[in-house]
């Protein structure tokens, strides 16, 4: 089994945090960038595609606030678990929404897989009708002089 969590400890985080600011500053550098990662048991480095190095940036920033990291492939499958630690809610209220149909998934004996890339489309769907809603609600407090 492929092992896609990793917790650093308080060392790495320090090393993290110097890590993403070099990405950082780099990135942000107005001429392509080529990035290459070695080790002290390899002669060549090896060059990194710039969107891995996007992924590794933030990665690496997470880590240095001593967060935990998941990293899961895009048509990989979640279960029900796992998608409420990635919306952020209950197990339960997770099953809610499968009954409703808000999120597709499909059964693997009596246990609901759900796919990674709808869980994150219904994710990015409610954010962006939060973001609606709080839009229209500062529109009308400003129309009635509440808000300046």
């Amino acid at each position: 089994m492929v092992k896609n969590y990793a917790s650093p400890e308080k060392s790495e985080s320090a090393i993290a945090k110097r890590a993403a600011l070099a990405l950082t500053l780099k990135r942000e550098a107005r001429a392509p960038v080529a990035y290459f990662i070695s080790n002290s048991m390899q002669e060549e480095p090896i060059e990194l595609p710039a969107a891995a190095v996007v992924i590794l940036r933030d990665v690496l920033e997470y880590m240095s606030h001593g967060h935990g990291i998941t990293l899961f492939p895009r048509l990989a499958e979640v279960t029900t678990m796992e998608a409420a630690d990635i919306l952020n809610v209950s197990r339960p209220y997770v099953i809610k929404l499968l009954e409703a149909g808000e999120i597709p998934y499909r059964m693997v004996g009596r246990h609901r897989r759900i796919p990674l890339n709808e869980l994150i489309s219904y994710k990015s769907r409610i954010v962006s009708d939060r973001e609606a809603i709080l839009d229209q609600m500062v529109a009308e407090a400003e129309e009635l002089g509440l808000y300046d």
